[in-house]
């Protein structure tokens, strides 16, 4: 079959390049999107994630997203989020007043400060992959990723977690899978071969769910 579509929401300040370069390696076609209009269109979403929370949920709702995201993800659309990406998924943030897309519950809040413990959580470190789920297929247990984040989300639901991480003394989500719903703290697109086996994968879930529909017409 010809290889899925994959829309990358622009929303001004994302890391678009780095994802759309990792997306097409793992052979998806790609496509930047600015405008909500016919995201049925999209084999996929991405979510991307660089900035902060306020300015980019406001961002979201000035060009119209909210609404068509939640419908995406509700039909069963495949969306990967990536940082804050994962992030603006959440109902509330500390780091700032709007709410997030409120997709799940639970919410968003700051590593605790303890002595010799760095903030932001800044470089390589391993996951502890807590669930067998597409997106990890090929990864060994204690694979490293790369992070750089000074929040992580507290799920209201703690079986979203398929994945953590610790920093210092504090262990906190690492990645959340809900279905076809699947979102990572880390940055796959950053994550040299393990990143690029992991965007792959989402590849794949993407075109496993296509070949579903088709099957279903």
């Amino acid at each position: 079959m010809n290889s899925v579509l994959i829309g990358i929401v622009d929303y001004g300040i994302g890391n678009l390049h780095s994802v759309s370069k990792g997306l097409q390696k793992a052979g998806a076609q790609v496509k930047i999107v600015n405008s909500p209009r016919n995201l049925e269109r999209y084999d996929g979403l991405v979510l991307p994630g660089v900035g902060s929370f306020d300015p980019v949920v406001r961002t979201l709702r000035k060009h119209g997203f909210e609404i068509p995201l939640k419908i995406a993800v509700a039909r069963g659309q495949p969306l990967l989020g990536i940082c804050l990406g994962l992030q603006i998924l959440f109902e509330s943030s500390s780091e700032g007043d709007q709410p997030g897309l409120g997709i799940l519950a639970g919410k968003v809040q700051r590593f605790t400060s303890e002595p010799g413990l760095k903030i932001p959580h800044m470089g390589w470190n391993q996951l502890q992959l807590n669930q067998n789920i597409p997106i990890w297929r090929e990864l060994k247990g204690n694979t490293w990723v790369y992070f750089v984040h000074s929040y992580y989300v507290v799920p209201e639901d703690i079986s979203l977690v398929s994945a953590t991480v610790t920093h210092g003394t504090q262990k906190v989500t690492a990645s959340i899978s809900k279905g076809t719903l699947v979102a990572t703290q880390f940055h796959p697109e950053k994550s040299a071969n393990t990143g690029l086996q992991i965007l792959r994968n989402f590849v794949d879930l993407v075109k496993k769910r296509d070949e579903a529909k088709i099957e279903e017409r």
